[in-house]
Parts: structure tokens; C-alpha cells; sequence
């Protein structure tokens, strides 16, 4: 007698990313019939229509939420979800960092993964960082960048933000490998996948309020942001000469630096004179 198939959270997780992956590419696949686009962004007239909607998205649904969260989570919660999280979707950066060439990297990663699994109760605790094993940011974006692939197009996506036609490939990578994934119809994966969204976006808090304040043209702030940002993850820091870069310094310092200009119900509270990153 014939049996009827069920879905698990894994096979509609996968199959959600597949479809993000495949709406991306589409809209590549219109840059050429764009009209009078900007430079390096043949696809600016639907990014801004785009980045439009995600400003409203987040002032009326991801913005409030996100703050409530950071008024009822004290910040070692937070912080400790923000590392399980991270913990999570780690697979993916040691299978990227063997991908790249770095070997040695690869397995110190593996060993960070397996001590935070373990002795860090799945990640909420990071205890790698104490022995000395820091953590690395990998995906499959750069590592398409090291074998020589280019940006294709820029794409501001609702709610991802950021990102390219390269870079967006890893979301179905980064969801297969991680531990969610992995785990066999567990029931946790869109649970977490919330959690992980609105932890994200109250991390981003400082920054998404800076600019706010200071651009001129938010869609140009943040495509320009986002490229920095991705080159100084690509070269691995290794910034050409006489280029200035917010990236520069410690991801804990300049973390704290934004945090600094961030009061209790996660605005900007104003000057960040508390903290100085650049004055070492």
C-alpha cells in the first residue's frame, strides 16, 4: 500500500534556501536590461526598491522586536546566544577554510568546534576563544572570491540586507552544513532560525543606527559598507596600502566600540567618547 511522504524541517528548510538562491540569480539574469545603471551595480534601480522595503520591514516588524529583545535579555544571554548561534553554522567555516588552502586553519577551527560542542554546552560558551583558538569568519562567498570569481552584481536582499550574487551561494552551504541541518527532523530548525534572526539584528543594532544617522544615501552606505567589509574578509585583513579600513581592528574592539554609543534599549545613546578603537 502506497505511503504517503512527509517533509521534515530539514527538506523545507533546503528547499526555502534553494528558491532564495534561485530568486537571487534571477534577478542577475535582468543586470543587462537595466537602464543607465551605477558603475559595479547593474542592478541599483530593483536593489533600491528592495532596500526600500527592507527600511520598512525593519521599522515596523524587525526593529521593535529586536529592541524589545535587548530590553528583556540581559547581555550574557546575549551574548551566549549570539555564540551558539555562531557555533552552529561553524561547520561551514572549517569546510571553507580546507576549500581555501588553509589547512592548518582548518583543523584549529575543528578543534574550536569541537571544544565549544562539547565543554561549551553546543556553543553557548566559548571557551575555544580562552585557549588561545580564535574564531574565524569563512564562507563559500570568499572562497568562490580566492578561486577568482568576482561580485557578478550587488543585491540588497529584505531581511538577509546585503549581499551579491557570488556571496549569496553560501546560503544553502551554510544551511546543510550546520548543526540544525545535520540533526534528523529535530523540529528546532525555523524555532532557531528566528531566535538567530532577531539575536542578529539586535547585534547590528549600533551599526544599522549609525548609519541612520550619519548617510546621505543609506542604499550607498550600506552597498559600500558591505563591499569593504567582504574585501577585508577575502584578503584575510590584508588591506592594500594607503586604503583606510573600518575593519581593521579587532572585531571584539570595534564590537565594543559600537556597543558604547548603544543604551539600554539598544539605540544610539550618542557619543561613543567612553571608547576609542584608534587610539591604541
Amino acid at each position: 500500500m502506497p505511503t504517503r511522504a512527509t517533509s521534515t524541517p530539514r527538506s523545507t528548510a533546503a528547499l526555502i534556501a534553494s528558491c532564495f538562491l534561485a530568486v537571487a540569480l534571477g534577478l542577475a539574469g535582468v543586470a543587462a536590461h537595466a537602464q543607465d545603471p551605477e558603475p559595479g551595480d547593474p542592478l541599483e534601480r530593483a536593489n533600491r526598491v528592495s532596500h526600500r522595503f527592507g527600511l520598512f520591514l525593519d521599522k515596523a516588524v524587525l526593529g521593535p522586536i529586536a529592541r524589545a529583545y535587548v530590553r528583556v535579555t540581559p547581555s550574557p544571554v546575549r551574548t551566549g546566544v549570539t555564540n551558539f548561534i555562531d557555533n552552529l553554522t561553524y561547520p561551514n567555516v572549517i569546510l571553507n577554510d580546507f576549500l581555501q588552502g588553509k589547512v592548518e586553519q582548518g583543523f584549529k577551527d575543528s578543534v574550536r568546534f569541537v571544544v565549544n560542542t562539547t565543554f561549551g554546552l553546543v556553543g553557548f560558551i566559548d571557551i575555544a576563544s580562552g585557549m588561545g583558538l580564535e574564531r574565524h569568519d569563512e564562507d563559500f562567498g570568499q572562497t568562490l572570491a580566492v578561486w577568482g570569481v568576482g561580485e557578478v552584481a550587488y543585491l540588497d536582499l529584505p531581511v538577509f540586507g546585503p549581499n551579491s550574487v557570488r556571496d549569496v551561494t553560501n546560503v544553502p552551504i551554510a544551511w546543510q552544513t550546520s548543526l540544525i541541518a545535520l540533526a534528523d527532523a529535530s523540529g528546532l530548525a525555523i524555532p532557531v532560525a528566528v531566535v538567530g534572526l532577531v539575536n542578529t539584528r539586535a547585534n547590528a543594532s549600533a551599526m544599522i543606527e549609525f548609519r541612520d544617522r550619519v548617510a546621505l544615501d543609506s542604499y550607498v552606505f550600506t552597498r559600500e559598507s558591505y563591499r569593504r567589509r567582504r574585501n577585508h574578509l577575502i584578503l584575510d585583513g590584508e588591506v592594500p596600502e594607503g586604503e583606510d579600513d573600518f575593519y581593521s581592528f579587532a572585531p571584539s574592539r570595534r564590537h565594543e566600540y559600537l556597543l558604547s554609543m548603544v543604551d539600554a534599549r539598544g539605540r544610539m545613546g550618542g557619543s561613543p567618547s567612553r571608547f576609542d578603537p584608534f587610539t591604541r
